[in-house]
């Protein structure tokens, strides 16, 4: 007997439910939806007998260990709560929390159900991350010197909770690989606005901007700084979603348009008598790192959100039958996500300097 699991949220949530179906410590997988028509859909796909109406309904049916939220971001706070007051462990699609009391309410849910929470954060485990994550290791990077991240993504269409969507908000995929490289935390930020919203923009957020760049200063005695630019409105530019770092001695860069390869770059000693270093270049298309995963997930590290799925599932599924916390657990969650909240505060107050809460993640 493994695992039972309700996967909640069936967009982009339809990927996962053949990969919990895969995994060897996984029994039953149902599947809910708001739309009754995509559950069934979903369902027959996958053949999946077990199906709800609403999150509601699938938390009052016996013997269910889990739930995968892949719903919206208003609704995940009071949801993960939900979840986890009915004695289950909650996966849940990023961000965390839109403002800093969920975040609180959030931690302190987790400690008192003494069930996991995981954020199910994509870019920690892309095929991306992990070569970088063996460049630093390998010392090929030399120490981390400079971070970049960039998610630009245009909005218009979307579903209306999406209109005026503040972009520093959505910043974990941009930013949480400089963190989880560092294992450091977000001390402060400043960021600035740019193109304020049209009227035609404006959501329930309020005003704002349609691009935000923000400056985030990393703990430790580095003096390191990750420098993130989120537009999600009133920008000309297809989508570019992604990372880049930077070491001393070496350095690995997103590609400007998806789907190419990235570069990476290897800095020579310096010669004498020669004005600056050479630096060699090349193309590099990373693998999804799939010899971390069991035989039977292997072949869904071809998938989307650059082969991060299988690594989540794996992931929180493991942190369940060992009984321990998963890797980004509520306070690292916390961590990840609040700097993009006081980084929203901060372009709205002109760019002044906000302090991020220090949320004690391991």
């Amino acid at each position: 007997m493994g695992i039972d699991v309700i996967v909640v949220g069936l967009g982009f949530g339809a990927d996962f439910v053949p990969i919990y179906q895969a995994h060897e410590s996984v029994g039953r997988v149902a599947v809910v939806d708001s739309n009754p028509d995509r559950t069934a859909s979903v369902a027959d796909r996958f053949d999946v007998a077990d199906r709800f109406a609403s999150l509601e309904e699938a938390l009052h049916a016996p013997g269910w260990d889990a739930v995968h939220l892949v719903t919206p971001v208003a609704l995940h706070a009071g949801q993960v709560q939900q979840v986890l007051k009915s004695g289950r462990h909650c996966a849940s699609a990023v961000p965390m929390a839109t403002t800093l009391n969920d975040l609180d309410q959030l931690i302190a849910a987790q400690d008192e159900a003494g069930r996991n929470y995981m954020m199910m954060e994509t870019a920690a485990y892309s095929r991306e991350y992990f070569h970088a994550r063996s460049l630093l290791d390998s010392g090929r990077l030399g120490r981390p010197a400079y971070f970049r991240g960039e998610h630009l993504q245009n909005l218009d269409g979307y579903p209306p909770y999406w209109l005026g969507y503040p972009p520093m908000h959505y910043v974990t995929h941009a930013l949480s690989p400089a963190l989880a490289l560092t294992g450091e935390r977000v001390e402060s930020v400043r960021c600035l606005g740019s193109s304020r919203l049209t009227s035609d923009h404006i959501g329930v957020a309020g005003e704002g901007f349609g691009t935000e760049a923000g400056l985030f200063k990393l703990s430790g005695d580095e003096d390191l700084v990750a420098n993130v630019t989120m537009s999600f409105f009133q920008l000309g530019r297809s989508y570019l979603e992604g990372f880049s770092v930077y070491g001393d001695s070496g350095a690995l860069e997103w590609p400007q348009l998806e789907g190419g390869p990235m570069k990476e770059f290897a800095m020579l000693p310096h010669e004498p008598g020669q004005r600056g270093r050479v630096v060699i270049e090349k193309d590099v298309c990373p693998t999804g790192a799939a010899d971390l995963l069991p035989e039977s997930l292997r072949r869904f590290t071809d998938g989307g959100h650059s082969g991060s799925h299988p690594h989540l599932v794996h992931e929180f599924v493991s942190s369940i039958l060992e009984e321990r916390r998963p890797r980004v657990d509520a306070r690292t969650a916390a961590t990840w996500t609040a700097p993009g909240i006081c980084a929203h505060q901060s372009a709205l107050q002109g760019g002044t300097e906000v302090f991020v809460p220090d949320y004690g993640a391991r």
